[in-house]
């Protein structure tokens, strides 16, 4: 239960456009549903879920303090940003039973440095940025580090198999599983021909005709309009 984290809520009457005046005061609109139980609406402080955010990432556990009386184990399901502003719209959170495994994404944080990429010039590719696991909520971690210091030259790679992963977590992707590796850098030839602009012939794929081909039944129809034919 330590990794659980308080967010104040409060209980929300307000639907559809009366919203806007709680967004103006700093609020987000937000809902709780889950298994057996009866869904919520409710308000959440924006500046709190950001802060939650920050510190702790979205695979983490938290507590629903509802109206500082009636707590509810929760993660976020689902975060809507505004597109230009980027400030929260909606957050859904999904209440879970602490004594049953659930299943979710957890964040891959990649560290440390490659030597592949630091003194070969190599460029880092990452396969997958979040792997779903399956465990007790008190076992959820926020996040998995990726230590690719070991991709020394270009013939290595970090597999699922290589993540340490917590006892009690079990990460739902086969062991050979590539997450990262790293690539040469593209050779001068290489770098030449993506300058090299090729002109391709569309005109040999089925359905493309020339211009000039349409040229004569463009004037002869002009010709025709004029006749009055």
């Amino acid at each position: 239960m330590s990794n659980v984290v308080g967010l104040s809520a409060q209980t929300r009457v307000e639907r559809g456009r009366r919203v806007n005046k709680g967004r103006k005061e700093g609020l987000v609109p937000a809902v709780l549903y889950g298994k057996g139980i009866e869904s919520i609406s409710l308000w959440v402080s924006a500046i709190d879920v950001k802060r939650f955010l920050k510190k702790s990432g979205e695979s983490t556990i938290l507590e629903l303090k509802i109206d500082e009386k009636d707590n509810r184990n929760a993660l976020i399901s689902d975060i809507q940003k505004d597109p230009v502003t980027s400030s929260y719209r909606h957050l859904d959170f999904h209440q879970v039973n602490m004594k049953e495994e659930i299943e979710t994404e957890v964040e891959l944080v990649f560290i440390g440095e490659s030597e592949a990429v630091k003194a070969l010039g190599g460029v880092l590719v990452k396969s997958i940025n979040k792997v779903m696991v399956k465990c007790l909520p008190a076992n959820l971690p926020s996040h998995i580090d990726v230590d690719i210091s070991a991709l020394k030259t270009f013939e290595d790679h970090i597999t699922v198999k290589e993540l340490n992963i917590a006892k009690g977590v079990e990460v739902e992707l086969e062991d050979e599983v590539i997450i990262a590796l790293v690539t040469p850098p593209r050779t001068e030839d290489e770098l030449s021909g993506l300058d090299t602009k090729v002109d391709a012939d569309v005109t040999k794929v089925a359905g493309v005709v020339k211009e000039s081909d349409t040229k004569p039944a463009e004037e002869k129809d002009k010709k025709d309009q004029k006749s009055g034919k």
